[in-house]
């Protein structure tokens, strides 16, 4: 079972978002996610001060399985990225909830917060994933 730690919240397309205070969230893809996609080999990141909408392509993630998308959880400017995943993708793999983060935001609606998952929820989600 992949681990999903109870302080961050969840998307559907897996990624997760912890608070760091007046408006800034860390966002990363969870521990299910890049179980999915295998050893990581290349992560594309937004630009800083880049302006991203809830729900567009705003990163990618490319393993020795595949490429994925992954998806802005929030609406906000990228204020900033991981230059560490440049040189090391693999943190991603090790650490998707520490060193493995992808990037930070300033948001433009806390309302957006409300359309994500709680931990519970999601670890509901990707059970059911796991058993079919």
């Amino acid at each position: 079972m992949s681990y999903v730690p109870l302080e961050l919240q969840y998307t559907h397309s897996h990624e997760w978002i912890r608070s760091e205070g007046d408006g800034i969230y860390t966002i990363g893809i969870t521990d299910h996610a890049q179980s999915l996609l295998g050893d990581m080999v290349y992560v594309e990141l937004p630009d800083i001060e880049s302006s991203t909408d809830v729900g567009e392509e705003c990163a990618m993630a490319e393993s020795v399985k595949a490429a994925s998308d992954i998806y802005a959880p929030l609406s906000g400017v990228v204020i900033a990225i991981n230059d560490e995943l440049d040189s090391a993708p693999e943190l991603v793999n090790s650490d998707p909830y520490g060193d493995g983060w992808l990037f930070q935001i300033r948001v433009n609606d806390d309302n957006e917060l409300n359309d994500l998952l709680m931990a519970e929820d999601y670890a509901t989600i990707i059970a059911e994933d796991e058993e079919q």
